[in-house]
């Protein structure tokens, strides 16, 4: 190549000297020109660098955050989900009413009543005869018992002791009756001597007294002195004198008699009375041990062992099961239709699936909730009247183990006994 010619020779051109070539790349690379370092180019240092970048070209397209991306993305499945929620909600709420509409049960016609109520029995308190010390309670609550089962006892010391001292008290009474017995017998024999000693002088009398008609003959006729007849006539007035004393002494027998029966009255009084007392005392030990009236369970315990029952006190309370029965209330146009042994069946809430028998045994005459004017056929109908619904006592007698008592129902009365019951309210008891 010449300074003249500006012709290249190509393969002059084609292989560039090695050293200029590298000179030219580390130039390019390596160390960029001063003057367009001062002033780069916003394209070329978001691309080498992007936290350099300051002022970003508006035309650039710009790269999402990945946080952030990632939180639009959650809240939009957050957002989907509930929605579909909701959805599914509303889908079920109108589901339910779709269901509860279809299958809700047909109202009763006329020939029909029903009133809410509850389970109830007759309640029975336990309770101490007389006041003392309530030693032990053998039954817990919630426990069944039966009838004539002994349930707690009462400390029987003290009447163990009023019993000894009556026993004693008999025996001493006993001993007084044969006192007085015997005393009866001896005055029985005191009269009996005292009778003879009457007859005796009775004789001594009827002597004196012949000997004095035949002294006074005899003085008449002179044959005898008039001293004589004197002597006859005292004896035969002390002889009506010792018949009097003799006569005396047999009453005062016969009143000692008297006193010795008062006596042996008085004595067996006494040990009937002490007999008594002994069977008190035993009736009140029976008594300490309290027993079950009737078959039934322990609903609840008013006294604990250890405390001072007084007389009359309760101790347990109890509930009869087999007098179940539920209180419900009908308005007075319904109550007027129903008469004792209306047939009434019950459906529990705790099992509707169960549908128990049972009958009207008890129908109030005065209304429970009276309004303050009825003098409008409107206002009479709001008089509501209590009812009692007994459940069959054959049924009570096979489940008395399962009945309980406040569960709350609905009890329904066939005011009309050519109505039919619904299907609904056919029995259907468990086996």
């Amino acid at each position: 190549m010449t300074n003249g010619d500006s012709r290249v020779d190509p393969k002059v051109a084609a292989k560039p000297a090695p050293k200029a070539a590298a000179k030219s790349e580390t130039k390019v690379v390596a160390k960029p020109h001063p003057k367009a370092a001062a002033k780069p180019d916003a394209k070329v240092v978001a691309k080498s660098d992007t936290k350099v970048v300051a002022k970003p070209d508006p035309k650039a397209e710009a790269k999402p955050d990945p946080k952030v991306a990632a939180q639009a993305a959650a809240q939009l499945s957050r957002k989907k989900w509930i929605v579909g929620g909701a959805i599914l909600l509303v889908a079920a709420a109108l589901l339910g009413i779709l269901l509860w509409w279809f299958l809700k049960p047909k109202e009763l016609g006329d020939g029909f009543a029903s009133g809410n109520g509850r389970i109830e029995a007759v309640e029975i308190d336990v309770a101490a005869k007389t006041a003392g010390r309530l030693n032990e309670i053998l039954v817990n609550e919630g426990d069944f018992v039966t009838s004539g089962q002994i349930v707690a006892r009462m400390d029987t010391k003290v009447l163990d002791a009023q019993h000894d001292e009556a026993v004693a008290e008999l025996a001493r009474s006993v001993s007084a009756i044969a006192i007085a017995e015997s005393q009866v017998a001896q005055r029985r024999s005191e009269r009996a001597a005292s009778q003879a000693v009457v007859v005796q002088r009775k004789a001594e009398l009827n002597v004196a007294g012949k000997r004095l008609a035949r002294s006074q003959t005899l003085s008449n006729e002179g044959a005898a002195a008039v001293q004589e007849f004197d002597d006859d006539l005292a004896s035969q007035q002390g002889s009506i004198a010792a018949v009097g004393a003799a006569t005396a002494q047999v009453a005062a027998a016969d009143a000692a008699i008297v006193t010795a029966l008062a006596q042996v009255v008085g004595a067996r009084s006494g040990a009937d009375a002490t007999r008594a007392a002994i069977v008190r005392i035993q009736a009140d030990i029976e008594d300490s041990a309290l027993k079950s009236p009737r078959d039934g369970r322990v609903q609840y315990r008013v006294a604990q062992p250890s405390e001072v029952v007084a007389a009359g006190g309760k101790v347990l309370n109890l509930v009869d099961l087999s007098d179940v029965y539920m209180t419900f209330f009908l308005p007075e146009t319904a109550v007027g239709r129903i008469a004792l042994g209306t047939e009434v069946r019950l459906v529990l809430d705790a099992a509707p699936q169960w549908v128990i028998p049972a009958s009207a045994s008890f129908v109030a005459d005065v209304a429970q909730f009276t309004p303050k004017a009825v003098e409008t056929a409107s206002e009479r109908q709001k008089l509501m009247f209590r009812v009692r619904a007994r459940i069959d006592p054959a049924l009570l007698k096979k489940f008395s183990r399962d009945v309980k008592t406040g569960l709350p129902g609905v009890a329904y009365v066939r005011l009309d006994p050519a109505q039919a019951w619904p299907d609904r309210l056919a029995l259907r008891v468990p086996n």
